[in-house]
């Protein structure tokens, strides 16, 4: 995990000269909509909300964040019926994208994660995660990017790679509707969807 994160920092931190982002491209918004995990066990499969953002301080650099609040299904046990518990989960880190078309942006980022899992007692994951890949305009009103990445914890958790895709609609300058897909190593995926406001 720390050599792949030194790589990607090193490889964003390259001297590539300033450009703006690829046309109709924008690195500053929020989005709020529904978030889904599909895991691997039934047992763990939640569902709940969940708030994103972005902000460029650069031409070629961005700060983002998100956070997710879902709740595993409850549970027939031999009979009983055991309640879901609380899945929270925070990221925050820093992007570099660097124009490679008119349309198309090459984009990397790094960032540091924490999920809580509210059972009997609260279990607490710590890590971070490297992501690369491309994002930019499909049409003037239609956008997508991918992504492949690695996320590791520092406990009970052994790294994996992901890929991640996704996609928005814009109704206007301003508005659109975005979705997200994550496909991570071992079966588990993480589904968004909602809307967007950029500035």
């Amino acid at each position: 995990m720390k050599r792949a994160l030194l790589a990607l920092t090193l490889a964003a931190a390259l001297p590539f000269a300033a450009a703006n982002a690829a046309e109709g491209v924008s690195y500053n918004y929020v989005e709020a909509g529904y978030a889904k995990t599909d895991a691997k066990n039934s047992y763990a499969d939640a569902d709940g909300w969940a708030i994103n953002g972005s902000y460029a301080f650069h031409p070629n650099f961005h700060v983002f964040g998100g956070y997710s609040k879902q709740e595993t299904d409850s549970q027939n046990f031999f009979g009983l019926r055991v309640p879901g518990y609380d899945v929270d989960q925070w990221n925050v880190g820093v992007g570099y994208n660097h124009e490679l078309t008119k349309r198309v942006d090459l984009v990397t980022r790094v960032a540091y994660q924490q999920d809580k899992h509210e059972l009997r007692w609260d279990r607490k994951l710590k890590g971070g995660s490297v992501e690369a890949g491309v994002r930019g305009t499909l049409t003037p009103n239609w956008e997508g990017y991918a992504f492949a990445g690695y996320q590791d914890y520092d406990k009970h958790y052994d790294g994996k790679f992901y890929g991640r895709i996704g996609t928005q609609v814009k109704f206007n300058q301003s508005w659109g509707i975005t979705a997200d897909a994550k496909f991570i190593d071992g079966g588990q995926k993480e589904f968004f969807i909602g809307p967007r406001f950029s500035f």
